[in-house]
């Protein structure tokens, strides 16, 4: 059947007036304005003030309402419900202070950040709003999102006339000013939402989108400062309400806050259980432990076929066991519409943390073991492959500043890079020695594995001084000065649990193997649970400095020139 838009918008308009009127007055109601149903301030103007739900699915349809010529996605229960918070917060005000922790990509952002705003201003409900993104860009694309609507929708056009006057009003990146005198304004989230005013007002709706990042919770510190910058500034940034004679004629700043779980005790655990917020807590798959889902029945087995490494393309493989079992892997999701079961799957076995944060809004298992084992294989196997790439990774033995004393364990990690597209650590250990060990034992694994050809040494313990030494000894070697060696030796700065946590999921799923001779080596990275959580962290270091280093490396062929003569020319 041919799509009939007119048909289909007062069907919407029906179904918004049955709700408020009944069946029967919603049909006269049609009848009597069939003429100026969507016109300036008409009767769909009208009942989209009252309706936040029909603004969206009729003034924003493009946005929201599934027809030909949009990509809009089939909406889920989960999008009703924010629909019916924001009501509450700004036509019945029910509450004042709202949350919503979502998944990622669950279009949060598009109904309680650009929806709500351009219903805000586009019925004058708020002549300031202040929207904080994480970073200016989410800011300005905010704001361009935003403008693009107001200046482009005809349905807004034909129902509240051009609210953008570009004659008067002067274009900013990060400001929306109407020509109804109302003002929406976007800042990052390292700008203060204190002091804030258009004109004589203070924001009326103030929206923080994703305010956190990944570096907001990588510390104690970090993590109180984010949250405590936010309660200082909003106890000053908006307006109490305004009460006379027992009657409210002035609505108090609404605030909403809108992102993922991060931390135990990041920005968002805090607002969540702070309790002048109402919130909303939501996660992507609908089980209660995902772990136990993805890793038992047939999902184990999906896994252990994704993973593998005899097939040559085991990501079809795996596919094709999930299209032949579809029925029986099925799983409740919270919108069918974007996303699919064998795609959460491969998000989880990809990385586990990630998944759990931005997914499924669990951070309760940081800080908690990451890496539930390792998979390992005799000596004698692993060197049957063969390998493209091959270096020695080394992390010395730094120093403690806190207490004032030197750790005890050096790092050493002969590492390959497979033609099956695996990665080996062919011998890994954690040794406690002095720099003469050190210097002893480097030389001895370079002898023992003679398709060593780069070096990678932290800087951070010896500044340097050690690679000197290495080559001077490796100048005196009869054997080891024949061949050439590329070393790298940089300090680290990046935080080590962020950068072992690139590793995970393959340590998990065995995209790095291990000798099995290695015990010692492969109990350290199952028993770290992140740095402020471990008393060693050489092991995982090493081994993530090594997986995300061997990709970039480059081996130069040598090219060996014949004698014409040898072959008889």
């Amino acid at each position: 059947m041919d799509y009939d838009e007119s048909k289909e918008n007062r069907r919407l308009l029906y179904i918004a007036l049955k709700k408020f009127y009944g069946a029967k007055r919603a049909a006269e109601l049609l009848h009597e304005n069939k003429k100026n149903l969507f016109g300036f301030h008409e009767l769909a103007w009208s009942i989209g003030k009252r309706s936040i739900a029909f603004f969206c699915k009729y003034f924003l349809q493009d946005t929201f309402t599934p027809k030909p010529g949009n990509v809009a996605r089939e909406l889920a229960p989960m999008h009703y419900e924010l629909w019916e918070e924001a009501e509450k917060i700004f036509i019945t005000d029910d509450f004042d202070k709202f949350a919503a922790a979502e998944p990622r990509g669950s279009a949060k952002t598009t109904i309680m950040d650009f929806a709500v705003s351009t219903w805000l201003h586009a019925y004058e409900i708020s002549p300031y709003t202040l929207v904080c993104g994480k970073v200016e860009q989410d800011a300005t694309d905010f704001i361009a999102t935003t403008r693009q609507a107001f200046e482009e929708n005809q349905y807004i056009i034909k129902a509240f006339g051009k609210l953008i006057d570009t004659r008067n009003r002067t274009v900013n990146k990060l400001e929306l000013e109407l020509a109804n005198n109302t003002k929406i304004q976007a800042i990052s989230s390292t700008s203060s939402i204190r002091g804030k005013k258009y004109g004589n007002n203070r924001p009326f709706c103030i929206i923080a989108d994703d305010y956190q990042g990944k570096s907001d919770i990588i510390t104690q510190e970090s993590r109180d400062k984010k949250y405590r910058t936010w309660m200082d500034d909003a106890k000053f940034a908006g307006d109490e309400a305004v009460i006379r004679d027992g009657v409210k004629i002035k609505m108090a700043t609404k605030f909403i806050v809108l992102g993922t779980i991060l931390h135990r005790d990041c920005f968002m655990s805090r607002i969540l259980k702070n309790k002048e917020y109402k919130y909303i807590i939501r996660k992507a798959v609908l089980v209660d432990d995902v772990d136990n889902l993805y890793t038992t029945g047939l999902w184990a087995r999906f896994k252990e076929i994704y993973f593998s490494d005899i097939y040559e393309d085991s990501v079809a493989v795996a596919k094709e066991f999930y299209f032949q079992h579809e029925e029986d892997m099925q799983y409740p999701i919270s919108w069918p519409d974007k996303w699919n079961c064998v795609d959460l799957a491969i998000a989880y076995y990809v990385d586990e943390i990630s998944f759990k944060q931005e997914l499924q809004n669990d951070a309760s298992k940081i800080g908690v073991k990451n890496f539930k084992t390792t998979v390992n294989r005799p000596f004698i196997e692993i060197e049957s492959h063969k390998f493209i790439k091959t270096m020695l990774c080394m992390d010395p033995a730094g120093t403690d500043n806190k207490n004032k004393k030197k750790e005890d364990f050096y790092g050493f990690l002969v590492g390959s890079l497979a033609d099956n597209g695996f990665k080996y650590a062919r011998k890994a250990e954690i040794l406690k020695i002095e720099f003469d060990g050190y210097m002893k034992h480097t030389l001895k694994l370079l002898t023992d594995y003679k398709d060593i050809t780069h070096i990678c040494i932290e800087k951070n313990t010896y500044s340097g001084a050690d690679v000197i030494k290495l080559k001077e000894l490796i100048a005196l070697d009869e054997v080891l000065k024949l061949r050439t060696f590329i070393f790298i030796n940089e300090m680290q700065n990046k935080n080590k649990d962020e950068k072992i946590s690139t590793i995970v999921s393959d340590v998990n799923n065995g995209r790095i193997i291990f000798n099995e001779e290695d015990v010692a080596f492969q109990d350290q990275i199952i028993d770290f649970a992140g740095q402020n959580f471990s008393e060693h962290d050489d092991a995982p270091d090493i081994t993530a400095e090594f997986a995300n280093r061997i990709n970039d490396i480059k081996v130069v062929s040598v090219v060996k020139v014949l004698d014409r003569r040898s072959l008889g020319l």
